[in-house]
C-alpha cells in the first residue's frame, strides 16, 4: 500500500467525504450550516483519492481557543495513520496561527485518537441528535506552540518536506 499524504485543501474538496461518513441524514446545504466561517481544512490522499478529512477555525468565543470539526475518515484508511497525519495537521495550523487551546465534540469510537495526541475529555458522554454518543476534548497548547502534556508532535515530516504522510501498515 501507498503512503497516505497529508495536505491543506480547499473546503469544498472535502464535503462529499465528511457527509457521507457524519452526516448522511443531511444535504449539503444542511452540513454547510455547521461549517465555521474562516475553517482550515486538510485532507489525506491515498495515491490521487481523498481517504480522510477534517477542518478547524477559531472558536467564536474568542481568547485564543480553536475547534476541530469535520474529522472523518474512509473505512479502508482507518488504522493506517490517516487519522492521526490529518489532526497533526489542523493542530500544526492552529499553532501557526497563535491558538492557545484547541476543543472538539469526539464520536466516543474516535476518543483514543484524541488521547493519543494529548487531549483530555472535559465532559460526560452525551448525544447529538441524529449523529450519535460524543465527548467534549480539549487540548492545551504550551509554550512555544507545543501541547501540554504527551501531544504527537508535528505533521512536518524531514524526509518530504511537506505537510507530513502517514506511512500505511502492513
Amino acid at each position: 500500500m501507498a503512503a497516505i499524504r497529508v495536505r491543506s485543501v480547499p473546503l469544498d474538496r472535502t464535503r462529499a467525504l465528511r457527509r457521507c461518513i457524519l452526516r448522511p441524514h443531511q444535504n449539503i446545504e444542511e452540513m454547510l450550516a455547521t461549517e465555521p466561517d474562516g475553517a482550515h481544512a486538510v485532507g489525506a490522499f491515498d495515491d490521487d483519492e481523498l481517504s480522510a478529512a477534517g477542518l478547524i477555525a477559531p472558536d467564536l468565543g474568542g481568547r485564543g481557543a480553536w475547534r476541530v470539526r469535520g474529522m472523518a475518515t474512509k473505512a479502508a484508511a482507518r488504522g493506517r495513520g490517516a487519522g492521526t497525519a490529518i489532526l497533526r495537521a489542523l493542530l500544526d495550523h492552529a499553532r501557526a496561527e497563535g491558538a492557545r487551546s484547541v476543543w472538539c465534540n469526539v464520536r466516543t469510537p474516535a476518543r483514543s485518537l484524541y488521547e493519543r495526541a494529548g487531549f483530555r475529555t472535559v465532559s460526560d458522554e452525551f448525544e447529538l441528535p441524529g449523529i450519535g454518543p460524543h465527548f467534549r476534548m480539549e487540548l492545551t497548547l504550551g509554550e512555544g506552540g507545543g501541547a501540554s502534556g504527551e501531544g504527537f508532535g508535528s505533521a512536518r515530516d524531514a524526509s518530504t518536506g511537506g505537510i507530513g504522510h502517514a506511512e500505511s501498515g502492513p
